[in-house]
């Protein structure tokens, strides 16, 4: 059950990432794999990293929320998933340019990544293995990540919404299982 939650975990989590992996690629005529690479390396060692650091930051806590730890992960997952909903229906505010800024490489890398930070900390007051889990959650977003570039310079961005409706919806149910769990209700 562990491999099954952590990969609907990382397919959720690198959902941000796939969608502007499709954009980067959206601005190739042809795709570049050196650049999808470069893409997905950046977008899979961010989102390995900041769940990291978020359960390094939870297990300074963990003593004091052991009792409510299941709604503070409902909470965390809740707020997640409603924010990539969000984020799903709303216009976007600027076209991505398809170069290899690396800068802007950077910036997006931790922009895409901030929710796996807090993802972190339900993985502390859950008791979650932290390496396995940050090393399917990159692998996971690295793989979509390059994916993500190929299908943008095939398809465009026919599918962005899709990809981060779903992901919200995922984290949203996660959090939900874990709360009832919390709760005892299984």
């Amino acid at each position: 059950m562990f491999i099954i939650n952590t990969l609907f975990i990382a397919l959720s989590l690198s959902m941000d990432a796939f969608a502007v992996s499709v954009c980067k690629g959206l601005g190739m005529k042809k795709i570049n794999r050196r650049h999808a690479f470069i893409i997905g390396g950046f977008f899979g060692i961010f989102q390995a990293i900041m769940p990291l650091i978020g359960w390094a930051v939870g297990r300074q806590f963990t003593h004091f929320m052991t009792r409510t730890s299941h709604w503070v992960a409902f909470g965390l997952l809740f707020f997640i998933g409603a924010k990539m909903l969000i984020e799903a229906f709303k216009e976007p505010q600027e076209e991505l340019r398809a170069d290899m800024d690396y800068k802007e490489l950077f910036i997006l890398a931790v922009a895409t990544s901030i929710d796996a930070l807090a993802v972190g900390v339900v993985f502390a007051f859950e008791g979650t293995p932290v390496l396995p889990s940050v090393l399917i959650i990159g692998a996971v977003t690295f793989a979509l990540s390059v994916f993500g570039v190929a299908a943008g310079s095939r398809v465009g961005a026919k599918y962005n919404k899709g990809a981060q409706i779903t992901g919200g919806a995922i984290l949203i149910l996660l959090g939900g299982k874990i709360l009832l769990e919390g709760l005892g209700v299984f």
